[in-house]
């Protein structure tokens, strides 16, 4: 790794016990670094199984941060950003491994593309298949539709649109958004916006960013040419199912959204409808999660 002062791109990664997770995020992150300057960060959010403290023995380039209590992500997110001095940030998730390509091409692929305000690669599950990463801004009806059947089944015209079927992501693409495990963003374009909505601590932040960096002239791109793996809900679901808490958070995260961008107008009339489908739905899939165990 390099020194903060000097590094091409700033590695910002918030962790909760993510178990052996980290250090082999870390340990991806070297391997396919190339050859640029990189400063790694890790905000650790009280973390109780010392994850961190194995991973930067074995990484002692790596500077950590240790909070308290757990600030969850969006807050940790701007603490890194802050503690960091690169022209670019990149925000990854500490369940990732590296797959295919360098950092050096990833910071390349977006520099020549200076209207990008966030560039997000392929995303593939731990069983290899590809995540749909890059999707639309959903319409109120796609929004509900995907909600209330995607859980059940995404084989629907709700998500099917939402998810931009018929595109198979092994090409480049100006998307609405891409998941949150991993954004590489310029500085600059962080800044204008001052960061991340601390009011999405948890869920729906990449969303909200991305809808103000569109606001703000910037573009979202996807490229293939960069791969990781994501094993997805490593501190969120522990036990293969999200606690009710983090489901609530979830529901007031995409209420939330739908407050500050969506209802506008006469659709402020739709708000308390609208929090309490989103309540109806948490319920609906904290149940069938208990069913299916």
């Amino acid at each position: 790794m390099s020194d903060p002062a000097a590094a091409d791109v700033a590695v910002v990664i918030v962790n909760y016990n993510t178990g052996a997770w980290l250090e082999r995020c870390l340990a991806s992150l070297e391997r396919h670094r190339g050859d640029i300057a990189v400063d790694v960060l890790v905000i650790d959010n009280a973390s109780s199984d010392d994850s961190h403290r194995a991973a930067l023995a074995a990484h002692p380039d790596v500077r950590l941060i240790e909070n308290p209590t757990n600030r969850y992500l969006s807050p940790a997110w701007n603490q890194g950003a802050r503690e960091t001095k690169a022209p670019y940030l990149l925000f990854l998730n500490p369940d990732t491994e590296w797959w295919r390509g360098t950092l050096e091409e990833y910071r390349a692929i977006a520099a020549a593309a200076p209207i990008a305000g966030i560039l997000g690669p392929a995303i593939r599950n731990a069983d290899g298949t590809l995540y749909a990463s890059g999707r639309r801004f959903p319409s109120v009806a796609e929004g509900a539709g995907h909600a209330f059947l995607s859980p059940f089944t995404r084989n629907n015209r709700f998500t099917r649109r939402y998810e931009l079927d018929g595109w198979d992501r092994s090409t480049p693409r100006t998307v609405d958004w891409v998941s949150g495990a991993c954004m590489l963003m310029p500085r600059t374009a962080f800044d204008e916006i001052d960061g991340f909505d601390e009011g999405f601590p948890l869920y729906a932040e990449e969303l909200d960013i991305a809808t103000r960096l569109s606001t703000a002239g910037w573009e979202v791109r996807y490229t293939p040419a960069i791969e990781i793996l994501h094993e997805v809900g490593v501190s969120t679901m522990p036990d293969g199912r999200r606690p009710h808490r983090l489901v609530v958070m979830h529901a007031r995260s995409i209420y939330r959204y739908y407050r500050i961008h969506r209802a506008r107008g006469w659709r402020r009339l739709t708000l308390p409808a609208a929090w309490a489908a989103l309540r109806l739905q948490a319920e609906i899939v904290w149940s069938w999660g208990a069913i299916r165990r």
